[in-house]
């Protein structure tokens, strides 16, 4: 996986189909790091491909003041069903009408956005000091069922996402803010938080995946058994790790 990740659009916008799923199987986010944002009590908030409001929804709890911007009507109905008023656009193509933020937030998307017209973009809509935050959540499962999974996935090429393993993409790849002088105060974390996840979940859960939705629908569906059947023989439960990752950039 490359930088480019958004410009397959098929994989960008294959997410509605599953909105309701993803909103139930998807990971959220710790405590901890949304607190960690809400401290400074942003005045105003935009949340950057908000999907179902795994990240808007924790800061509107926290009372604070949300917006999200999602392209897919479907994702953007189940977010507004949160409580989260949400606007219908792609970030590069939505229309701000003069607002500013203290905090513009993106969770598990910001691959889907075009960098060299998202980072400008994230600039003119942040106050002086205000805070990006990107952030990723995901799964790491424990031996030896890790092991076991992947076997599976040899026959599966191209279908890894980051479900059972970190977002390497995103942890070893030059932070592309840093070549923008209008940020400042880079910093990136990295956590995981044991949550063990029952084998109905876990096969609901992978399907919810960009890489998995390109299969062709018997083949997800074969996959899915094959992976519910290995861990229905390792005892039921996947013994998994939820991760969250974060990049955070200020701007000057």
């Amino acid at each position: 996986m490359t930088e480019e990740l958004h410009l397959d659009r098929a994989r960008a916008e294959s997410f509605g189909s599953v909105a309701d799923n993803y909103d139930r199987y998807r990971p959220g986010f710790s405590a901890a790091l949304i607190d960690q944002l809400a401290a400074v009590r942003p005045n105003g908030v935009l949340d950057i491909a908000c999907g179902t409001g795994k990240v808007s929804v924790a800061l509107a709890s926290r009372g604070l003041d949300v917006v999200g911007v999602e392209l897919d009507p479907r994702m953007a109905e189940i977010a507004r069903g949160h409580g989260i008023p949400v606007e219908i656009a792609t970030f590069e193509n939505w229309d701000p009408n003069g607002r500013q933020f203290d905090l513009i937030t993106c969770g598990n998307a910001w691959h889907w956005i075009n960098p060299a017209l998202g980072i400008p973009k994230v600039a003119k809509l942040l106050r002086p000091g205000g805070t990006m935050a990107r952030l990723w959540s995901f799964y790491t499962v424990d031996e030896p069922l890790s092991s076991a999974i992947d076997a599976i996935y040899r026959d599966y090429p191209g279908q890894r996402s980051h479900v059972n393993q970190p977002p390497r993409r995103n942890m070893s790849l030059p932070d592309a803010f840093r070549d923008y002088p209008q940020f400042t105060d880079f910093e990136s974390k990295l956590d995981l938080a044991v949550e063990p996840l029952t084998g109905e979940a876990w096969v609901e859960l992978i399907a919810t995946y960009s890489d998995h939705r390109q299969l062709p629908p018997e083949q997800l569906v074969e996959l899915q058994r094959k992976v519910a059947e290995t861990i229905r023989q390792h005892g039921g439960v996947v013994p998994a790790r939820r991760g969250n990752f974060v990049q955070i950039a200020r701007r000057a």
